[in-house]
């Protein structure tokens, strides 16, 4: 039994369920009482560990993009609009195809959040891809938001921060969002079209946000410095030799067609890719299977001091790389990003003595986030009193919490918890600046989100939506599959592409839910609800019990 701080007993359980997991699911808090709360999170922390189950497995293979390189994305969706350059019509249909990727990359972020048992991971995963954001909605990020997700996020949730730094740095989607891929020597003989000289936006962020933080002791001239270092990091151009595409070879459209999943040979068509035409690389060229590609020709080779560093102008990726070292061990790192893991899984004013604790085994470990988060779950200020039902869930956390508590088995369409995602202004993949969405209290309650979220509660509450109907790009109620992204917290700010239905919390055809059971809903959550939320459901209509669960104070909070 955990004796670490001062939360009664009886909590513990739905406390780690709330934190380390979106919520729990019916019989999970029987569960971690019955094998204790210290065995499940040490069961989480070794993610690897927990089987998955076969049906999931199968489930998030059936979605062929998410595992389709960046390379073979471009070439299978992108290319076809290039090509039909002068043709409105199949330039629009070549477009429409493509709004494949995003569908399946929110399926299977929500399907795994949902059902997955690796909880930790799901959270974690979700948490550092807003600690690295990129906005869909910019360019070419709409081909590869999902694949940065599932090739430069998800596999490195808990390794070394390092190596989760490099990754994000180097994939297609951050080199394209943040414009790195433009960062060329000034002056340079590669100076033509949109690499034009130094453009500095990835730098800035990468120590503004991903490392260092605001106040962690960098200047205009440290910004200035390393955008010069990183000058030549960017995307491999189409054909260029040494080409690794992974396991599926563009050109083999056998192969690519076994890969890809229904809704994706459907909207392709039949369109197979072109094999490439292979083209000479620069000496000191690099680049990997996901279309990263390091250009000589763009590099700026002179020597460029970086926090009080001399990085010799000879090195070429070297340089970049050894900067990526110094801001991943630098001690103004460890502190940033301990206090964003405090706040998110602790409180949105985390103790400072638990943030100097998290940060010393940062540094000390080399940036090992399992042993961070090992100090933060073990620690008395995670066991507090007081942070219980402290943080206020997010939009994002909300939906699938409330959806886990139900139990709905096998969701086939995932539209109406996007759009309610959406409304309130937390779609996947939808924030447009790289600061990604903030997780506290102040950024998600408002009049206007409130009335959203309890439209949902009574929907799910009373078995209203078709979670069960034909998946969204087929029917259930709606135009097609589009991603909505809107701007602001909370539900403010100007709506771009509809793609939902009119009524996001109506009625569908397909199988009908079953309405929730408010007894065993109230048993999943352990029976913790006040004695005001007990009256009211007692005395509400039996079809409203389960929605004054779901949209009760107590839920609102994890």
């Amino acid at each position: 039994m955990l004796q670490i701080g001062n939360m009664p007993q009886e909590r513990r359980a739905l406390h780690v369920l709330n934190r380390m997991a979106f919520g729990p699911r019916p019989g999970d808090v029987e569960r971690v009482n019955e094998i204790g709360v210290e065995r499940y999170i040490r069961e989480q922390l070794d993610a690897q560990a927990i089987p998955v189950p076969l049906d999931l497995v199968r489930r998030v293979g059936a979605l062929g993009t998410l595992h389709m390189t960046p390379v073979e994305l471009f070439e299978t969706f992108q290319l076809p609009v290039q090509q039909a350059a002068g043709d409105k019509d199949a330039q629009k249909q070549a477009r429409q195809r493509s709004q494949v990727i995003l569908q399946e990359a929110v399926e299977g972020r929500l399907m795994r959040a949902i059902y997955g048992p690796r909880q930790l991971q799901e959270v974690m995963t979700a948490f550092w891809f807003n600690h690295f954001n990129v906005f869909g909605g910019k360019g070419l990020c709409h081909l590869w938001a999902g694949a940065y997700e599932q090739e430069a996020i998800r596999p490195h949730t808990m390794g070394r921060f390092r190596t989760l730094l490099g990754a994000t740095a180097k994939h297609p989607a951050m080199l394209f969002y943040l414009d790195n891929w433009q960062n060329s020597a000034p002056g340079g003989a590669a100076r033509r079209g949109k690499f034009e000289g130094i453009n500095e936006n990835y730098a800035r962020e990468v120590m503004e946000l991903h490392t260092l933080g605001v106040n962690g002791g960098y200047t205009q001239a440290d910004v200035t410095a390393l955008a010069h270092i990183l000058t030549g990091w960017g995307l491999r151009k189409r054909g260029q030799a040494g080409m690794r595409m992974g396991a599926m070879q563009m050109g083999a459209p056998e192969m690519n067609a076994r890969a890809m999943s229904a809704p994706v040979l459907r909207w392709l068509g039949g369109w197979r890719p072109r094999r490439p035409r292979q083209q000479a690389s620069s000496p000191g060229a690099q680049s990997d299977q996901y279309g990263f590609y390091f250009d000589p020709s763009r590099h700026d080779f002179s020597d460029q001091v970086f926090l009080g560093r001399t990085y010799g102008g000879g090195a070429g990726i070297a340089a970049g790389e050894q900067a990526l070292d110094a801001l991943a061990h630098a001690p103004a790192t460890a502190r940033h990003v301990s206090y964003q893991l405090a706040q998110y899984f602790v409180a949105d004013n985390p103790p400072t003595e638990l943030v100097n604790r998290m940060a010393g085994r940062f540094e000390q470990s080399q940036g090992d986030i399992r042993g961070t988060l090992e100090t933060l779950f073990f620690s008395p200020e995670f066991w507090d009193q007081r942070y219980f039902g402290a943080k206020f869930k997010t939009p994002y956390d909300y939906v699938i919490s409330a959806v886990r508590l139900t139990g709905v088995p096998d969701i086939t369409n995932y539209r109406p918890l996007f759009g309610t995602m959406t409304l309130l202004g937390m779609a996947p993949y939808a924030h447009e600046t790289p600061d990604g969405y903030a997780n506290t209290r102040e950024a998600w309650l408002n009049s206007d989100a409130m009335m959203t979220r309890l439209s949902f509660a009574i929907a799910l509450g009373q078995g209203h939506l078709p979670l069960l109907a034909p998946p969204f790009e087929t029917g259930g109620g709606g135009a097609p599959f589009r991603v909505k992204f809107k701007t602001g917290a909370g539900g403010g700010g100007a709506m771009r592409e509809s793609g939902l239905p009119d009524n996001v919390f109506g009625r569908a055809k397909g199988l009908p839910m079953d309405q929730p059971d408010p007894a065993q809903l109230e048993a999943a959550l352990g029976g913790h609800l006040s004695a005001g939320t007990r009256d009211a459901i007692e005395t509400a209509p039996g079809q409203l019990r389960a929605a004054l669960i779901l949209g009760s104070p107590e839920f609102m909070v994890r």
